[in-house]
Formats: C-alpha cells, structure tokens, sequence
C-alpha cells in the first residue's frame, strides 16, 4: 500500500494528521480517514497494535457497561424502529463482554431470546454476560440470520480487508431488509468535533469512515449505506430490496414502523420506556 493513495478507491490521499507518532492521511476522493498504509498491512498480517488481554478489558470493561447500559440502548431501540422486516433475531456485533445482553434482557425481560451477541477476542470468562445467545466466536460462524443488529465502536478498529471480511460475513447472517446500525466516530465527527477520536495504540482506531467511504466496502457484497441526519457517529447499513422502498429519509421510518418490531419494544413488566427511548433517539438530532 502506498502513503499517497487511498486502500479502498486508490484515489488520491493526503496527510490529515499524527497521533502517537502515527500518520494518518485522508482520501480526497471517498473521504476515508487512515492511518499509515504500513501499519494497516501489518495488523492484516497478524501484529496487533495492542492485546485483547486483562490490560486492555480492565480499561475497557467499565466504558462498556456505561454505553450498554446508556447510548447503545438508545441505538438497539432506534434501529428497530427503522427496520422495514419483522425482527426475529437480533445480533449485537462486537459485543465485548456482552453488557447489551444484559442491558437489553433487564429491560426487555419477554423478550431477551430475540436478542445475540457475537464476540471474537472475548475478555476472561469470569467477566463476560452469561446470557444464553452470548457468543465467542467470528460472526461468520454463529450459524444464524439476523433481520436486524448494532455494531458500536467497532469498525475504527477494522482495517480496509477486515472490514470487507465483516461486510461479506453480515451478507452471509442476513435476509433481504435486514438492518445494521454502526457507531462509530465519522470522519465529519473527527474532524469537527472529537479529534483525539483517533487514537492507534491506546484505544486502537487506526480509520475513521465516512457514509461515501463505507459504501466502498459493503456496496460489494450488496448492501446499501444510509446516514442518518443529525448524526456525525453513525451509519445503517440494510441489505435490499426492502419493503415498501424503506423510503429515502431513514429518520420518517419511526413514524411507520412495523407493529411487530414496536412490540419488542414493550415489556409487561418495564412497559413501553424502550420504545420511547427508540423514538426520542431517532427524533433528538
């Protein structure tokens, strides 16, 4: 890979900035934000930039609890909301210790069998979720389908092939309609609002993607890739052809959300604060 021309277009790339010693650049054409092409073919080789060890889950373990039980709750009822196909199964790509699991099983009781999570590199046992549809495994080898999902703070981590591995591994889990929200920090966020967000060895985001970026990888293997107005952090992903069109401003949808997908959201026992949530999410930006 050469410095001067962007892994996924091969347009041409520019310095943006150092972190840590490392170069990042940005494409002029499909506005990707990477770090240095010698880096990204060294963690495809095999070299970690840090450990998935004790070290690392200490650190991570306690942010992990607070997003799963805060924003990542508010991301799992939203994209229900959005998505156009009855959701049987949902998957938590990513999941680390599998906090959502939890989170989602706490405030969804009736229903926390519709819910899974998929995590490659776990952290000790005696740390993890011990919910039933927990997963230590590549996603490509969970062996279900999913009509709907969430994959939060992931994707910066991936470089360019692993990322094209995930995409080809969701075409695999998914139906047509299926729907994926991913946060993660945009490069618009980077740039305009959080930029320590790249961070190479301390937190591992070695990319930053933009929706135009993102299509470069999962447009290959189908997938369509919507933004979501207002949101610097986030992007879907859904596979077509949806029903109905799914429309083009993907905000609309929770005003006619299927009434399957709103009843995962009301417990007998939580009643419907979820499915507020869900609303009040998409609605607040």
């Amino acid at each position: 890979m050469q410095k001067g021309i962007c892994p996924l277009c091969q347009g041409s790339a520019r310095h943006y900035t150092v972190v840590q010693k490392v170069e990042y650049f940005e494409c002029t054409k499909c506005d990707f934000i990477f770090a240095d092409p010698d880096l990204l073919r060294r963690v495809d080789e095999g070299e970690p930039l840090r450990r998935y060890d004790t070290e690392y889950w200490d650190s991570e373990l306690a942010s992990a609890r607070d997003r799963s039980f805060g924003s990542s709750l508010a991301r799992a009822a939203e994209v229900l909301l959005y998505c156009r196909i009855p959701v049987e199964k949902f998957i938590d790509i990513g999941t680390g210790p599998g906090y959502l699991l939890d989170a989602l099983s706490k405030y969804l009781p009736s229903h926390r069998n519709v819910f899974f999570g998929v995590e490659k590199f776990p952290p000790d046992q005696s740390e993890r979720t011990r919910h039933e549809n927990y997963v230590c495994s590549d996603l490509a080898d969970v062996g279900e389908v999913f009509q709907c999902g969430v994959c939060i703070e992931v994707i910066e981590h991936l470089t360019p092939a692993m990322a094209d591995r995930l995409a080809a591994a969701m075409r695999r889990t998914s139906v047509s309609g299926s729907l994926y929200l991913f946060n993660t920090g945009l490069t618009d966020y980077v740039r305009r609002e959080d930029p320590g967000y790249l961070d190479p060895y301390g937190r591992g985001h070695i990319t930053s993607w933009s929706v135009t970026s993102a299509r470069k990888i999962f447009g290959r293997h189908g997938f369509e890739v919507h933004p979501i107005r207002g949101k610097s952090w986030a992007f879907l992903v859904e596979l077509p052809p949806v029903p109905g069109g799914g429309g083009a401003n993907i905000g609309d949808r929770i005003w006619t959300a299927l009434d399957h997908n709103k009843s995962l959201l009301v417990d007998p026992e939580m009643g419907s604060v979820m499915y507020l949530l869900g609303l009040e999410s998409a609605r607040a930006y």
